[in-house]
């Protein structure tokens, strides 16, 4: 497509409706550090539709602090994607609708890139399959774990050398996950900066021998061996003193039913596999009332779907993409 096609394209392409879906994920799940990530069911919607200006509407309880202007993550994230195809972003109006909680571990802001690239790539004519968009969304986000999830769905083992990335998705287990949200964020930043810059090596050994248990055991479906594999020393035991209740919770959640417990992502929230839901909730209630932690606990589920697009019915000019109900990223 020549430079003046793309132009006219992103012209006829403004003047649809339509809406993101993108799946919140969690990182990690352990000793999978900055490489393994899951797709979550609770979901960021971006609801695109035409307009003379620039608007940004933000709606729900989640979203408090993030900017309504151009400088919010998703607008300039479509903006370089524009810029790539040397095409100017057009103004629109976007309602910004979101299930996920900031800084708790669950992929917000990994969540806001897939959106806005994929909102660009549709208004572009989708010049970028999925892999190009993944490499494209490492320029913001410097590991695949969270990105990958979001894009692609299921569970995601990724590698990045910072110049290249390869990723593979599989099945998601299927199995009940219960989580505790601490009502209180943790800055990523901090999460991060208490991390060592070196590893003994039998420390580094043990956590990459369980990362690969790991993922032979989700692709295997050999749920018994996630108390193990789950186990973790590449991250967790540097964050027990950021996240209080971590380190209890490791020890004793199997205790009371959990298959495998990890802080998700750099934390605060914990989320574990089981298939007694009611007794691990109980357990995770209680714990938070014991340390006096304001906290949700919630059953989620995998999401085998990444972003999606879902066009609006009637509201496109286009007949062949009208006809569309969702098309995947």
């Amino acid at each position: 497509m020549s430079l003046r096609e793309k132009k006219v394209y992103a012209m006829q392409a403004s003047d649809r409706c339509f809406e993101v879906v993108v799946p919140c994920s969690t990182a990690n799940l352990g000793p999978g550090f900055d490489s393994i990530g899951m797709a979550l069911n609770r979901f960021l919607r971006l609801k695109y539709s035409p307009s003379p200006q620039l608007k940004i509407e933000l709606l729900g309880d989640h979203l408090a602090g993030i900017s309504p202007g151009e400088d919010n993550l998703i607008v300039q994230v479509m903006k370089k994607a524009f810029s790539k195809q040397s095409v100017s972003l057009p103004p629109f109006h976007l309602a910004v609708e979101s299930e996920i909680p900031l800084t708790r571990g669950l992929g917000s802001s990994a969540a806001a890139i897939v959106g806005g690239l994929a909102a660009a790539n549709h208004l572009l004519g989708e010049p970028w399959d999925k892999k190009e968009l993944l490499q494209i969304a490492m320029e913001w986000e410097g590991h695949p774990d969270n990105i990958g999830a979001s894009l692609y769905g299921g569970v995601v083992i990724g590698s990045w050398d910072g110049r290249e990335v390869d990723l593979v998705q599989c099945e998601p287990p299927d199995l009940p996950i219960v989580a505790v949200i601490p009502v209180n964020p943790l800055s990523t930043r901090m999460a991060r900066e208490v991390l060592p810059d070196l590893y003994p090596r039998r420390e580094a050994i043990l956590s990459s021998s369980r990362a690969n248990l790991l993922v032979a055991a989700l692709l295997t479906r050999r749920w018994d061996l996630l108390q193990t594999a789950m186990k973790d020393s590449f991250h967790q035991p540097y964050r027990e003193a950021l996240v209080p209740g971590l380190k209890e919770v490791l020890k004793e959640a199997h205790h009371h039913g959990a298959l495998g417990v990890a802080l998700s992502g750099a934390g605060p929230t914990i989320l574990s596999f089981t298939f007694e839901q009611e007794r691990i909730k109980a357990y995770f209630r209680e714990k938070m009332k014991e340390l006096a932690l304001p906290a949700e606990v919630v059953e989620l589920r995998a999401s085998r779907e990444g972003a999606i697009i879902q066009l609006t019915p009637g509201a496109n000019r286009s007949k062949v993409l009208g006809n569309i109900k969702g098309v995947r990223v």
